[in-house]
């Protein structure tokens, strides 16, 4: 488990009002922790199974790790996989950990560090290839966390999760009440269905072995008890909470495990939202127009369209992307085509338009979503748009100065936005050059 699990339970240990605060017990028991190889049950050997479980990635995924700690497995999915790695974790002082042991390795580059809460997490829907949570998952609940999560995984990606579980049908009373306290333990079978109920398919559980609690967890851990000062404030709770672990472990671990479960979401292919989305084909030119022409005061997006259709520096098969009524009519358009930011390939977002019908009930943002999630299938890297500033940030788009991107018009900042769809390459920088058909 992570330090989070422990510290829950330690806290039940201080009772009177001349017990340490609970900060300082916390202090204590991070302090206790530090350095050490891990902060939970695993190993590099486990790490490298559920990665190749997880297959088939890209040749370099993008990978969020949730409840990082010091980034034992990121360094390894870093160095090992050519994976771009982001990290989240709340402790600060296990992300200085991590960015020092990254540049150590010269791994900097593969690396990125955000200190933030995992239910509040700032990343764009479908932006990694690979999610993965060792032992972190507990901190919201493990079908919490497997809902929450799931939008962030990329078409064809995973996620990978570790969750301590019991491993016999009828645990002893004492392996239960310490966990009831703690963190309620469930058998794979529930975990397996909660997977399930989350939007998940389960495509591999591999439970994890013995050895993962004690060669780089428990081991290291009894070394650092014995050393431990306490006189130091909520230290001799943090360590006594620490031993009737360990304890629990020698006596009943039998009882209980940590299993890796590698999931993928449950494909809904061309549904988003209640709409059906799927690319534009010849048929749909006239019906596409008419949208345009219904949902803007004038022609002159509906030309854009018509000319960018006849612009093979422009067009891009398979991003030009539709939403369909229940009739079976379309409803909604959304259109990417190639631009370029500093005579970098990009792509433009222009023009999302939604029949009077339809518009307010989601259909924009269903085939927004879907054209989005064309464009990273491609391997596309950013994309700008020009647009409101309340209405497109719910995809991932950010101001573009914030990339030093600019257009080649004046417009106010909040309105000029981008979205990176790839984290793992650097963002261009410079002046966005639009299609001819743009007219700028």
């Amino acid at each position: 488990m992570r330090t989070g699990t422990l510290i829950t339970r330690v806290s039940t240990l201080s009772r009177s009002s001349a017990d340490p605060s609970p900060d300082a017990v916390t202090e204590a028991f991070f302090a206790l922790h530090r350095g050490l190889p891990r902060q939970g049950p695993g190993s590099d050997d486990t790490t490298r199974r559920l990665f190749r479980l997880a297959a088939p990635l890209p040749a370099r995924p993008r990978v969020l790790d949730l409840g990082c700690g010091p980034g034992r497995s990121a360094l390894l999915l870093a160095a090992e996989a050519g994976a771009h790695v982001t990290c989240v974790d709340l402790h600060q002082p296990f992300l200085d950990e991590l960015t020092a042991a990254a540049s150590r390795r010269g791994l900097a580059a593969r690396i990125t560090a955000v200190h933030c809460s995992m239910d509040r997490l700032p990343f764009p829907d479908h932006a990694f290839d690979l999610v993965w949570a060792e032992g972190s998952a507990y901190l919201m609940g493990f079908e919490a966390a497997l809902r929450s999560w799931r939008r962030l995984v990329a078409p064809g990606g995973a996620l990978v999760v570790t969750e301590a579980e019991w491993s016999c049908a009828d645990p002893s009373a004492g392996a239960r009440a310490f966990w009831d306290a703690a963190y309620p333990l469930r058998t794979a079978a529930q975990n397996t269905a909660l997977a399930e109920a989350a939007g998940h398919r389960v495509v591999a559980r591999l439970p994890q072995p013995d050895s993962d609690w004690w060669a780089e967890y428990y081991d290291p851990l009894a070394e650092r008890i014995a050393a431990a000062d306490l006189a130091r404030p909520g230290m001799a709770q943090a360590v006594a909470g620490a031993r009737e672990e360990i304890a629990l472990r020698r006596e009943h671990g039998g009882e209980y495990g940590y299993a890796g479960y590698v999931l993928r979401p449950h494909p809904s292919p061309g549904i988003a939202s209640g709409w059906r989305t799927r690319p534009e084909t010849p048929r749909d030119a006239a019906a596409v127009r008419a949208i345009d022409l219904a949902a803007f005061p004038t022609a002159e997006e509906a030309d854009v369209v018509d000319a960018l259709r006849a612009d093979p520096d422009a067009w891009l098969d398979g991003l030009s992307w539709v939403a369909e009524a229940p009739d079976g009519t379309l409803a909604g358009h959304a259109l990417l085509t190639r631009c370029h930011v500093g005579g970098h390939p990009a792509l433009a977002l222009a023009p999302v338009a939604v029949a009077p019908a339809h518009q307010g009930k989601g259909a924009g943002s269903a085939v927004v979503r879907a054209a989005l999630d064309a464009a990273r299938a491609a391997g596309e890297h950013l994309v700008v748009v020009l647009g409101h500033p309340g209405y497109y940030p719910r995809f991932g788009f950010a101001p573009a100065s914030r990339w030093g991107i600019g257009a080649p018009f004046e417009v106010p900042d909040e309105a000029m936005m981008a979205l990176p769809l790839d984290a793992a390459r650097p963002v261009p920088g410079g002046v966005i050059q639009y299609p001819a058909a743009f007219g700028v």
